[in-house]
């Protein structure tokens, strides 16, 4: 069999955090080599398991210039499907170009938040026009949730298929052996900005002093989060900053809760990795996220008073965070990547085999 040939539209850098270019990574890791050759682009050392992976070519990208060495790379390089399109400059040339050239190779785009972006304060009209005119031109769209489905389909009538977001759950373990912590500790992890909502971990850090506060990320929220954790002398909170994986993977195993505020997301990966560690989660149940089982694996609120309430009933029972956190472990097994990517592969071959089809007839 003649492997099918992707071009990965993401950055096989090591250390790069963006959530979009760690789930590329985490794909390109597992598609079966002697089925698939993999090219993607590189800008600095690449991931070491993305290097080391047969059939697989890096495409190394200049200091400067990068849009004109993509685009090239889009027209030129020989591939059959074109995978994880992101919104740039290059793939807005080649989308807009491609129909005059009868370029028939697949492209592939990923929705992975609520498609209401216009609504989005934080996000520029510019960054909604290129994402429009680039990940929705697509062939075949792919969403990470139904929500994120139902909300592509409700804003732009346009249909898609759902691979969820995977987690590595070999790398993302509990510690469930590890001295239990003389205060509960309560961690956050994300990008500091409003939607976000990490203003609440610091009314939760007032709320309940006898708790511990980690707030993981950037972000433009990030000097005034300082700020009014100094003003309100809060000595139980901790701004730690962005972290590597094995950093973030210890705060993990380090937490007892975890605490996400967010009002506005698809299906945020970090829910994954603290369930993954054995944490029970509190989220929003505005967005549904289906890696979090209300009063299962954790809880979903719908008010800023019924969140800090579920965390309070959890900073008081050390018991009941533990079954939700066992039960939150394996619920994150059923989103493990390992056949997150054999269903990624599945859609490769089913593509390209309705492209075959198409031709023949």
């Amino acid at each position: 069999m003649t492997p099918v040939r992707i071009l990965v539209d993401s950055l096989a850098d090591q250390g790069l955090t963006n959530a979009q270019m760690t789930n590329a990574r985490e794909i390109i890791r597992r598609l079966d080599p002697d089925r698939f050759h993999v090219s993607v682009f590189c800008g600095g050392r690449p991931d070491n398991a993305v290097e080391q992976r047969p059939n697989t070519r890096l495409v190394r990208l200049p200091q400067g210039r990068r849009t004109v060495r993509v685009f090239r790379e889009f027209v030129l390089g020989r591939h059959d499907i074109l995978f994880y399109v992101k919104s740039s400059p290059a793939s807005r040339l080649y989308m807009g170009l491609r129909r005059r050239w009868r370029d028939n190779r697949i492209t592939i785009g990923t929705v992975e938040s609520q498609s209401d972006l216009r609504n989005e304060p934080t996000i520029a009209p510019e960054a909604v026009d290129l994402w429009e005119r680039t990940v929705l031109r697509c062939d075949y769209l792919f969403s990470n949730a139904g929500s994120v489905q139902r909300s592509l389909q409700r804003k732009y009538n346009l249909r898609s298929e759902i691979v969820p977001t995977g987690v590595d759950t070999f790398f993302f373990t509990p510690a469930w052996d590890r001295s239990a912590n003389h205060r509960p500790r309560v961690l956050f992890v994300g990008s500091l900005r409003p939607f976000k909502q990490p203003q609440l971990l610091l009314q939760a850090a007032a709320r309940y002093p006898g708790a511990d506060f980690v707030l993981v990320g950037e972000g433009l929220m990030e000097a005034d989060l300082k700020t009014q954790t100094e003003r309100g002398l809060l000595g139980n909170v901790r701004l730690a900053g962005l972290l590597g994986a094995e950093e973030l993977k210890q705060e993990y195993q380090r937490a007892d809760i975890f605490l996400f505020p967010s009002t506005w997301e698809g299906s945020p990966k970090v829910l994954l990795e603290a369930a993954a560690c054995g944490l029970p989660v509190i989220a929003r149940d505005s967005y549904q996220p289906e890696t979090v089982v209300d009063g299962q694996t954790g809880y979903l609120a719908g008010s800023n008073d019924e969140l800090l309430a579920r965390l309070g009933e959890l900073l008081l029972s050390e018991a009941q965070r533990r079954k939700l956190g066992e039960a939150g472990r394996k619920h994150s097994e059923r989103f493990d990547w390992g056949p997150i990517a054999r269903r990624w592969e599945e859609v490769f071959l089913e593509l390209m085999s309705r492209k075959t089809a198409t031709r023949a007839a």
